[in-house]
Protein backbone atom coordinates (compact mmCIF):
# COMPACT_ATOMS: atom_id res chain seq x y z
CA UNK A 1 0.00 0.00 0.00
CA UNK A 2 1.27 3.89 -0.88
CA UNK A 3 2.09 5.44 1.96
CA UNK A 4 -0.47 7.79 3.12
CA UNK A 5 0.35 10.50 5.76
CA UNK A 6 -2.82 11.30 7.67
CA UNK A 7 -4.68 13.68 7.68
CA UNK A 8 -4.98 14.46 3.70
CA UNK A 9 -4.30 18.44 3.06
CA UNK A 10 -7.03 20.15 0.82
CA UNK A 11 -6.29 19.31 -2.94
CA UNK A 12 -5.95 15.66 -2.15
CA UNK A 13 -7.49 12.78 -4.08
CA UNK A 14 -10.57 10.73 -3.00
CA UNK A 15 -12.29 7.83 -4.36
CA UNK A 16 -16.07 7.08 -4.51
CA UNK A 17 -16.97 3.79 -6.02
CA UNK A 18 -20.52 4.31 -7.26
CA UNK A 19 -22.40 7.43 -9.20
CA UNK A 20 -25.79 7.65 -7.22
CA UNK A 21 -27.07 10.38 -5.15
CA UNK A 22 -24.99 9.25 -2.30
CA UNK A 23 -22.06 9.82 -4.29
CA UNK A 24 -23.43 13.38 -5.15
CA UNK A 25 -23.45 14.78 -1.62
CA UNK A 26 -20.42 13.09 -0.88
CA UNK A 27 -18.71 15.08 -3.62
CA UNK A 28 -20.34 17.98 -2.80
CA UNK A 29 -19.43 17.47 1.30
CA UNK A 30 -15.78 17.01 0.32
CA UNK A 31 -15.21 19.69 -2.40
CA UNK A 32 -16.35 22.14 0.24
CA UNK A 33 -13.44 21.19 2.60
CA UNK A 34 -11.23 20.98 -0.97
CA UNK A 35 -10.76 17.87 -1.97
CA UNK A 36 -10.86 16.57 -5.46
CA UNK A 37 -13.29 13.72 -5.94
CA UNK A 38 -12.56 10.16 -9.20
CA UNK A 39 -15.81 8.37 -9.27
CA UNK A 40 -16.03 5.25 -10.46
CA UNK A 41 -19.26 4.39 -12.10
CA UNK A 42 -20.08 2.21 -15.23
CA UNK A 43 -22.77 4.75 -16.90
CA UNK A 44 -21.83 7.28 -18.70
CA UNK A 45 -24.25 10.02 -16.89
CA UNK A 46 -24.49 9.46 -13.37
CA UNK A 47 -25.59 11.86 -10.11
CA UNK A 48 -22.05 11.49 -8.84
CA UNK A 49 -20.30 11.34 -12.23
CA UNK A 50 -21.25 14.57 -13.67
CA UNK A 51 -20.20 16.49 -10.15
CA UNK A 52 -17.03 14.91 -9.63
CA UNK A 53 -14.03 16.22 -10.67
CA UNK A 54 -13.35 12.94 -12.63
CA UNK A 55 -15.45 9.93 -13.37
CA UNK A 56 -13.55 6.86 -14.76
CA UNK A 57 -16.44 5.27 -16.53
CA UNK A 58 -16.11 1.27 -15.85
CA UNK A 59 -17.37 -1.75 -14.40
CA UNK A 60 -16.78 -2.15 -10.37
CA UNK A 61 -14.63 -5.17 -11.03
CA UNK A 62 -12.49 -3.83 -13.85
CA UNK A 63 -8.84 -4.10 -12.89
CA UNK A 64 -7.21 -1.31 -14.86
CA UNK A 65 -9.91 1.44 -13.88
CA UNK A 66 -9.51 0.26 -9.78
CA UNK A 67 -5.92 0.56 -10.55
CA UNK A 68 -6.34 4.21 -12.31
CA UNK A 69 -8.26 4.98 -9.24
CA UNK A 70 -5.91 3.88 -6.53
CA UNK A 71 -3.16 5.53 -8.33
CA UNK A 72 -4.85 8.97 -8.08
CA UNK A 73 -6.76 8.43 -4.95
CA UNK A 74 -5.44 8.67 -1.43
CA UNK A 75 -8.61 7.20 -0.14
CA UNK A 76 -11.34 5.45 -1.52
CA UNK A 77 -14.93 4.66 -0.12
CA UNK A 78 -18.50 3.22 -1.70
CA UNK A 79 -21.45 4.70 -1.52
CA UNK A 80 -23.56 1.40 -1.55
CA UNK A 81 -23.44 -2.20 -0.36
CA UNK A 82 -23.10 -3.54 -3.86
CA UNK A 83 -20.23 -2.86 -4.87
CA UNK A 84 -18.38 -6.02 -4.98
CA UNK A 85 -16.15 -6.89 -1.95
CA UNK A 86 -13.72 -8.14 -3.79
CA UNK A 87 -12.91 -4.84 -5.77
CA UNK A 88 -12.81 -3.18 -2.62
CA UNK A 89 -10.41 -6.15 -1.10
CA UNK A 90 -7.98 -5.53 -4.54
CA UNK A 91 -7.97 -1.54 -3.94
CA UNK A 92 -6.72 -2.16 -0.44
CA UNK A 93 -3.53 -3.71 -1.37
CA UNK A 94 -2.84 -0.28 -2.66
CA UNK A 95 -4.49 2.47 -1.62
CA UNK A 96 -6.57 2.85 2.45
CA UNK A 97 -9.51 1.96 1.86
CA UNK A 98 -12.78 2.76 4.45
CA UNK A 99 -15.10 0.80 5.39
CA UNK A 100 -13.18 -2.52 4.82
CA UNK A 101 -14.27 -5.01 1.91
CA UNK A 102 -14.90 -7.84 4.59
CA UNK A 103 -16.81 -4.85 6.28
CA UNK A 104 -19.39 -4.38 3.12
CA UNK A 105 -19.29 -8.54 2.54
CA UNK A 106 -20.58 -8.96 5.94
CA UNK A 107 -24.12 -6.99 4.90
CA UNK A 108 -24.48 -7.82 1.72
CA UNK A 109 -26.05 -10.93 2.46
CA UNK A 110 -28.29 -11.03 4.64
CA UNK A 111 -28.05 -14.46 6.43
CA UNK A 112 -24.50 -14.01 7.16
CA UNK A 113 -25.36 -10.12 8.27
CA UNK A 114 -28.02 -11.73 10.79
CA UNK A 115 -25.31 -14.18 11.91
CA UNK A 116 -23.22 -11.62 12.57
CA UNK A 117 -25.78 -9.43 14.78
CA UNK A 118 -26.78 -12.45 16.48
CA UNK A 119 -23.28 -13.24 17.55
CA UNK A 120 -22.31 -9.69 18.28
CA UNK A 121 -25.15 -10.19 21.63
CA UNK A 122 -28.05 -7.66 19.12
CA UNK A 123 -31.71 -8.81 19.59
CA UNK A 124 -33.08 -9.94 16.31
CA UNK A 125 -36.48 -11.37 15.13
CA UNK A 126 -36.77 -14.73 14.48
CA UNK A 127 -35.77 -16.00 11.81
CA UNK A 128 -34.55 -19.06 9.75
CA UNK A 129 -32.00 -19.40 6.72
CA UNK A 130 -34.11 -20.50 3.51
CA UNK A 131 -31.60 -22.48 0.90
CA UNK A 132 -34.84 -24.77 -0.70
CA UNK A 133 -37.91 -26.13 -0.49
CA UNK A 134 -36.97 -28.07 2.24
CA UNK A 135 -36.47 -25.31 5.05
CA UNK A 136 -39.73 -24.06 4.37
CA UNK A 137 -41.26 -27.52 4.83
CA UNK A 138 -39.19 -27.48 8.37
CA UNK A 139 -39.61 -24.18 9.60
CA UNK A 140 -41.00 -23.23 12.48
CA UNK A 141 -44.66 -22.25 12.87
CA UNK A 142 -43.99 -19.31 14.49
CA UNK A 143 -42.40 -17.60 11.96
CA UNK A 144 -45.41 -17.38 9.92
CA UNK A 145 -46.84 -14.94 9.28
CA UNK A 146 -43.47 -13.69 8.24
CA UNK A 147 -41.30 -11.85 5.05
CA UNK A 148 -39.50 -13.67 2.79
CA UNK A 149 -36.83 -11.89 1.46
CA UNK A 150 -33.94 -12.88 -1.04
CA UNK A 151 -30.37 -12.76 1.06
CA UNK A 152 -28.95 -11.01 -1.52
CA UNK A 153 -29.20 -7.73 -3.82
CA UNK A 154 -32.71 -6.64 -2.38
CA UNK A 155 -33.57 -2.68 -0.78
CA UNK A 156 -36.46 -0.37 -1.03
CA UNK A 157 -38.87 -3.14 -0.69
CA UNK A 158 -37.38 -5.21 -3.58
CA UNK A 159 -36.60 -8.91 -2.97
CA UNK A 160 -39.57 -9.17 -0.36
CA UNK A 161 -42.89 -10.77 -0.18
CA UNK A 162 -45.16 -10.69 3.06
CA UNK A 163 -46.49 -14.31 3.62
CA UNK A 164 -49.27 -15.78 6.30
CA UNK A 165 -48.94 -19.56 5.50
CA UNK A 166 -46.02 -22.36 4.25
CA UNK A 167 -48.19 -22.60 1.30
CA UNK A 168 -47.59 -18.55 0.31
CA UNK A 169 -44.08 -18.63 1.31
CA UNK A 170 -43.01 -21.87 -1.08
CA UNK A 171 -44.80 -19.51 -3.80
CA UNK A 172 -42.71 -16.45 -2.56
CA UNK A 173 -39.59 -18.47 -2.81
CA UNK A 174 -40.19 -19.66 -6.34
CA UNK A 175 -41.05 -16.14 -7.52
CA UNK A 176 -38.17 -14.55 -5.76
CA UNK A 177 -36.03 -17.04 -8.31
CA UNK A 178 -35.53 -19.56 -5.61
CA UNK A 179 -32.13 -18.36 -4.34
CA UNK A 180 -30.91 -18.15 -0.63
CA UNK A 181 -33.34 -15.99 1.41
CA UNK A 182 -34.39 -15.27 4.90
CA UNK A 183 -37.35 -16.59 6.35
CA UNK A 184 -38.10 -13.52 9.08
CA UNK A 185 -41.30 -13.65 11.53
CA UNK A 186 -43.40 -10.48 11.39
CA UNK A 187 -43.22 -8.20 14.92
CA UNK A 188 -45.80 -6.50 16.88
CA UNK A 189 -44.23 -3.73 15.27
CA UNK A 190 -44.66 -0.02 17.32
CA UNK A 191 -42.60 1.82 14.70
CA UNK A 192 -39.19 1.96 13.42
CA UNK A 193 -35.81 3.97 14.03
CA UNK A 194 -32.20 4.21 12.85
CA UNK A 195 -28.90 5.41 14.41
CA UNK A 196 -26.19 7.28 11.76
CA UNK A 197 -23.05 5.97 13.74
CA UNK A 198 -19.36 7.34 13.20
CA UNK A 199 -16.07 5.74 13.62
CA UNK A 200 -12.54 6.23 12.64
CA UNK A 201 -9.05 5.00 12.41
CA UNK A 202 -8.81 6.02 15.76
CA UNK A 203 -11.54 3.68 17.33
CA UNK A 204 -13.21 7.10 17.97
CA UNK A 205 -17.17 6.91 17.71
CA UNK A 206 -20.33 8.97 17.42
CA UNK A 207 -23.84 9.17 16.52
CA UNK A 208 -26.21 11.25 15.49
CA UNK A 209 -29.98 11.41 17.15
CA UNK A 210 -31.87 8.32 16.30
CA UNK A 211 -34.71 9.19 13.87
CA UNK A 212 -38.28 7.77 13.83
CA UNK A 213 -39.14 6.58 10.36
CA UNK A 214 -42.18 5.68 7.81
CA UNK A 215 -42.02 3.91 4.65
CA UNK A 216 -44.85 3.49 1.71
CA UNK A 217 -43.89 0.42 -0.29
CA UNK A 218 -41.17 -0.98 0.91
CA UNK A 219 -39.52 2.50 0.54
CA UNK A 220 -38.65 4.91 3.36
CA UNK A 221 -40.87 8.16 2.90
CA UNK A 222 -40.20 10.25 6.12
CA UNK A 223 -37.39 10.50 8.85
CA UNK A 224 -38.06 12.82 11.62
CA UNK A 225 -35.62 13.92 14.99
CA UNK A 226 -37.91 15.27 16.72
CA UNK A 227 -36.62 14.83 20.85
CA UNK A 228 -40.09 12.68 21.23
CA UNK A 229 -38.63 9.10 20.76
CA UNK A 230 -38.82 7.18 24.00
CA UNK A 231 -34.93 7.80 26.25
CA UNK A 232 -34.62 4.37 26.79
CA UNK A 233 -35.40 2.99 23.21
CA UNK A 234 -32.55 5.86 22.00
CA UNK A 235 -30.30 5.09 24.49
CA UNK A 236 -30.70 1.20 23.58
CA UNK A 237 -30.14 1.67 20.01
CA UNK A 238 -27.25 3.93 20.20
CA UNK A 239 -25.32 1.00 22.31
CA UNK A 240 -26.35 -1.08 20.10
CA UNK A 241 -25.35 0.43 16.64
CA UNK A 242 -21.77 1.55 18.84
CA UNK A 243 -21.33 -1.89 18.98
CA UNK A 244 -22.06 -3.29 15.84
CA UNK A 245 -19.23 -1.05 14.52
CA UNK A 246 -16.62 -2.02 17.05
CA UNK A 247 -17.86 -5.29 16.20
CA UNK A 248 -17.02 -4.78 12.46
CA UNK A 249 -13.82 -2.69 13.46
CA UNK A 250 -15.97 -0.47 11.14
CA UNK A 251 -14.76 2.74 9.46
CA UNK A 252 -16.66 5.58 8.28
CA UNK A 253 -20.24 6.02 8.51
CA UNK A 254 -22.90 3.48 8.59
CA UNK A 255 -26.49 3.28 9.41
CA UNK A 256 -28.30 0.43 11.72
CA UNK A 257 -31.96 0.52 11.55
CA UNK A 258 -34.12 -1.22 14.22
CA UNK A 259 -37.57 -2.38 15.16
CA UNK A 260 -39.24 -1.03 18.16
CA UNK A 261 -42.19 -3.28 19.82
CA UNK A 262 -45.14 -2.53 20.63
CA UNK A 263 -43.73 -3.67 24.67
CA UNK A 264 -40.62 -1.40 23.85
CA UNK A 265 -37.82 -3.87 23.11
CA UNK A 266 -35.45 -2.78 20.03
CA UNK A 267 -34.61 -5.71 17.59
CA UNK A 268 -31.77 -4.76 14.89
CA UNK A 269 -33.63 -5.21 11.31
CA UNK A 270 -30.48 -3.97 8.66
CA UNK A 271 -26.97 -2.84 8.80
CA UNK A 272 -26.13 -0.17 5.81
CA UNK A 273 -22.34 0.41 5.27
CA UNK A 274 -22.84 3.41 4.27
CA UNK A 275 -24.67 7.21 4.75
CA UNK A 276 -28.37 6.34 4.67
CA UNK A 277 -31.75 8.15 3.67
CA UNK A 278 -32.45 8.79 7.17
CA UNK A 279 -29.24 10.79 7.90
CA UNK A 280 -30.24 13.26 5.20
CA UNK A 281 -31.61 15.48 7.23
CA UNK A 282 -28.07 16.14 8.85
CA UNK A 283 -27.40 18.07 5.80
CA UNK A 284 -29.44 21.11 7.30
CA UNK A 285 -29.89 20.76 11.27
CA UNK A 286 -26.58 19.99 11.48
CA UNK A 287 -23.27 21.37 11.84
CA UNK A 288 -21.68 18.07 10.26
CA UNK A 289 -23.79 16.40 8.19
CA UNK A 290 -22.86 12.62 7.70
CA UNK A 291 -21.14 13.00 4.02
CA UNK A 292 -18.97 15.01 6.20
CA UNK A 293 -18.53 12.25 8.60
CA UNK A 294 -17.24 9.96 5.70
CA UNK A 295 -15.04 12.53 4.07
CA UNK A 296 -13.52 13.48 7.63
CA UNK A 297 -13.15 9.60 8.68
CA UNK A 298 -11.32 9.14 4.74
CA UNK A 299 -8.82 12.12 5.47
CA UNK A 300 -8.02 11.50 8.56
CA UNK A 301 -9.99 14.87 10.09
CA UNK A 302 -11.30 14.25 13.54
CA UNK A 303 -14.85 13.54 13.68
CA UNK A 304 -17.25 16.80 13.53
CA UNK A 305 -20.14 17.35 16.07
CA UNK A 306 -23.39 15.06 15.77
CA UNK A 307 -25.39 17.36 17.54
CA UNK A 308 -28.96 18.42 16.11
CA UNK A 309 -29.77 22.18 16.40
CA UNK A 310 -33.23 22.10 15.98
CA UNK A 311 -36.51 19.45 15.32
CA UNK A 312 -36.38 18.47 11.92
CA UNK A 313 -37.54 15.85 9.36
CA UNK A 314 -36.46 14.44 5.85
CA UNK A 315 -39.15 13.76 3.37
CA UNK A 316 -38.15 11.56 0.17
CA UNK A 317 -39.17 12.87 -3.35
CA UNK A 318 -39.90 10.21 -5.47
CA UNK A 319 -40.59 9.66 -9.59
CA UNK A 320 -44.07 9.09 -8.88
CA UNK A 321 -44.78 13.45 -7.73
CA UNK A 322 -43.71 13.56 -11.64
CA UNK A 323 -47.47 12.48 -13.19
CA UNK A 324 -50.59 13.05 -12.34
CA UNK A 325 -53.79 11.08 -11.63
CA UNK A 326 -53.91 10.04 -15.61
CA UNK A 327 -49.65 9.71 -16.04
CA UNK A 328 -49.20 12.46 -17.53
CA UNK A 329 -45.70 14.04 -17.12
CA UNK A 330 -46.04 17.05 -14.51
CA UNK A 331 -43.73 19.37 -12.41
CA UNK A 332 -43.89 19.56 -8.83
CA UNK A 333 -45.09 22.18 -6.98
CA UNK A 334 -41.55 23.40 -6.20
CA UNK A 335 -42.41 27.02 -5.83
CA UNK A 336 -45.03 25.89 -3.17
CA UNK A 337 -42.64 24.25 -1.51
CA UNK A 338 -40.07 26.10 -0.74
CA UNK A 339 -42.66 29.16 0.26
CA UNK A 340 -43.05 26.51 3.61
CA UNK A 341 -41.04 28.19 5.81
CA UNK A 342 -37.87 25.97 6.71
CA UNK A 343 -38.30 24.36 3.90
CA UNK A 344 -34.28 22.83 1.98
CA UNK A 345 -34.75 20.93 -1.74
CA UNK A 346 -31.97 18.82 -2.65
CA UNK A 347 -32.78 17.00 -5.75
CA UNK A 348 -30.26 14.86 -7.63
CA UNK A 349 -30.26 15.66 -10.76
CA UNK A 350 -31.45 12.50 -12.50
CA UNK A 351 -32.11 13.08 -16.07
CA UNK A 352 -35.60 11.02 -16.01
CA UNK A 353 -38.67 10.56 -13.52
CA UNK A 354 -39.72 6.89 -12.75
CA UNK A 355 -42.30 6.11 -10.09
CA UNK A 356 -40.54 4.50 -7.08
CA UNK A 357 -37.47 6.22 -8.36
CA UNK A 358 -35.54 8.59 -5.40
CA UNK A 359 -35.86 12.13 -7.13
CA UNK A 360 -34.29 13.67 -4.43
CA UNK A 361 -35.27 14.72 -0.41
CA UNK A 362 -36.77 17.84 1.50
CA UNK A 363 -35.78 19.11 4.57
CA UNK A 364 -37.98 20.54 6.88
CA UNK A 365 -36.91 22.55 9.77
CA UNK A 366 -39.34 23.84 13.07
CA UNK A 367 -38.30 25.44 16.36
CA UNK A 368 -40.40 22.68 18.03
CA UNK A 369 -41.70 19.44 17.61
CA UNK A 370 -45.21 20.92 16.93
CA UNK A 371 -44.33 23.21 14.22
CA UNK A 372 -42.26 20.86 12.66
CA UNK A 373 -45.34 18.53 12.63
CA UNK A 374 -47.31 21.19 10.77
CA UNK A 375 -44.99 22.19 8.44
CA UNK A 376 -44.28 18.25 7.18
CA UNK A 377 -48.31 18.41 6.96
CA UNK A 378 -48.17 21.89 4.38
CA UNK A 379 -45.54 20.26 2.68
CA UNK A 380 -47.09 16.88 2.14
CA UNK A 381 -50.09 19.29 1.34
CA UNK A 382 -48.50 21.19 -1.28
CA UNK A 383 -46.90 18.14 -3.00
CA UNK A 384 -50.50 15.74 -2.87
CA UNK A 385 -48.47 13.36 -0.24
CA UNK A 386 -50.85 11.20 2.32
CA UNK A 387 -50.55 12.54 5.55
CA UNK A 388 -50.60 10.15 8.61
Amino acid sequence: MKHTSLPLPPGAWLGMMGGGQLGRMFCHAAQALGYQVAVLDPAQTSPAGVVANRHICAAYDDRDALDQLAQLCSAVSTEFENIPAESLRYLAQSVRVCPAGDAVAMVQDRLVEKAFIGQAGVPLAPYAQVLGLDDLAQASDALFPGILKSARLGYDGKGQVRVTSREQAHEAFIQLGSVPCVLEALQALDHEISVVVVRDSQEQTACYPASRNAHRDGILALSVIDGLLDVDVVRQATGYAEMLARQLDYQGVMCVEFFVLQDARVLANEIAPRPHNSGHATQDACLVSQFEQQVRVMAGLPIGTTQVLCPVAMLNVLGDLWFDAQDRHCEPDWAGVLAVPGTRLHLYGKAQARKGRKMGHINILGDDAAQLRQRVAEVERVLGLPHD
